[in-house]
């Protein structure tokens, strides 16, 4: 078997290897080998694959029988599984103990970890204090002077806040470990705490043409000028949140993990909430000029504007969530790789290639393979997964079948 030139593959090194993986040539830190065979289940020539079961009465019969399409447990293994995670192997009885405490200290490690996390962090937390406080002085003042459009923009504001406080979270809780039941890790919860941000101010956008239209059924000569002065204050507050993530403030940006795609959606949500208060200034100025139709013309480009400017965003982590092929790859490079698999001598059939992204610059994949009878799958092993390294898919699992 011989690879196409266009991927170049990586030469065998000197260094020290896994136990598991002396006889296969991989490298000791190299983690793209999903598939790996312990070298205490090797069996005779007249039995290939078949390890032998550890259960204490079924020494003779085999534990993992493969067959053409599947492979066959036993159900003793079931009873066996079943025991070892009574004895409390998987830290179930553990965990269910300890639910209660760590339920009790969430709040104490929520604050620990924004008090020693990174700077992104600290400024958010700023920013949703400062926030809170506006919208509070904003919703009593509203209360007080009876003013319906100052209650109905605080209200806006607290649920803005309560995303905000979302993305905050997912930043904390996204450098957990990886465990028993979140096997991948939580990274994931940013790429959804972005989601939530880019629906959001959706949302807002079609709110934001919904109020122009009605503006411009209803007389504009009533239209109430009051709100200026809480439309700058809310400027001025949003502002300290577009200066704290500048670096995102782009619509097109290259997400190389799944911190960037967070940061960029506070990003926006900060920034469309600036073009919205700018908007309501403009329009109140212009009314007061006598401009006609100035608030129609003004909420409808600020409506405009933030849905060209969250579109991106709202792709991007859709397609993360739906778990689309990785945009880094392009399709036509993993159709080649799946013709060289299929061209190899010793591959009958190549099924099921799928490739996803669980994060940005984390690419995913899985395939599975009919390999000829007599033929050693270590060689197609090794041969795929240099194939799909070489395109960045460095978690890849391989299921191989004989014939």
């Amino acid at each position: 078997m011989r690879k196409s030139d266009s991927f170049k593959y990586p030469a065998q090194g000197t260094e020290s290897r896994h136990p598991w993986s002396g006889d296969l040539g991989f490298g000791g830190s190299d983690r793209r080998y999903a598939y790996s065979r312990q070298s205490s289940f090797r069996q005779p020539q007249d039995l290939p694959g078949s390890p032998i079961s550890f259960l204490p009465n079924d020494a003779g019969k085999p534990f993992l029988s493969r067959t053409s399409s599947s492979i066959d447990m036993p159900p003793e293994i079931y009873n066996y599984s079943f025991n070892y995670q009574k004895d409390g192997a998987f830290g179930d009885s553990n965990d269910s103990a300890a639910g209660g405490k760590s339920e009790k200290l969430s709040a104490v490690s929520a604050f620990r970890a924004i008090r020693y996390g990174n700077r992104q962090m600290k400024r958010l937390f700023l920013m949703i204090f400062l926030n809170v406080a506006y919208s509070t002085t904003e919703f009593g003042i509203g209360l007080i002077s009876g003013r319906v459009g100052l209650v109905s923009d605080a209200f806006h504001l607290t649920f803005g806040c309560g995303l905000l406080t979302f993305s905050l979270f997912s930043m904390a809780a996204s450098r957990k470990k990886p465990d028993h039941v979140y096997t991948y890790g939580y990274k994931r919860l940013e790429v959804l705490s972005a989601f939530t941000n880019a629906l959001f101010l959706l949302f807002m956008s079609f709110s934001l043409a919904v109020e122009a239209l009605h503006a411009f059924v209803q007389d504009e000569s009533e239209h109430k000028h009051y709100l200026i002065v809480s439309a700058v204050t809310n400027l001025a507050v949003n502002l300290i949140g577009v200066w704290f993530f500048r670096n995102y403030a782009r619509v097109n940006i290259v997400y190389r993990n799944a911190e960037d795609m967070n940061y960029h959606s506070v990003c926006l949500h900060v920034l469309a909430d600036s073009i919205r208060s700018a908007g309501l200034i403009l329009a109140s100025w212009l009314l007061s000029l006598g401009v006609k139709n100035a608030e129609v013309l003004c909420l409808g480009l600020v409506s405009f504007t933030v849905f060209m400017l969250v579109m991106p965003l709202f792709k991007a982590t859709g397609g993360v969530l739906l778990q689309m092929a990785p945009p880094s790859i392009p399709p036509s490079a993993l159709s080649k790789c799946s013709r060289q698999i299929s061209a190899c001598e010793d591959v009958s059939q190549v099924s099921e290639a799928r490739f996803w992204e669980l994060v940005p610059g984390h690419a995913v994949g899985s395939i599975s393979l009919q390999v000829k009878g007599g033929a050693d799958d270590r060689q197609v092993l090794e041969f795929v997964h240099g194939l799909y390294h070489d395109l960045g898919v460095l978690d890849l699992t391989v299921q191989t079948d004989q014939e």
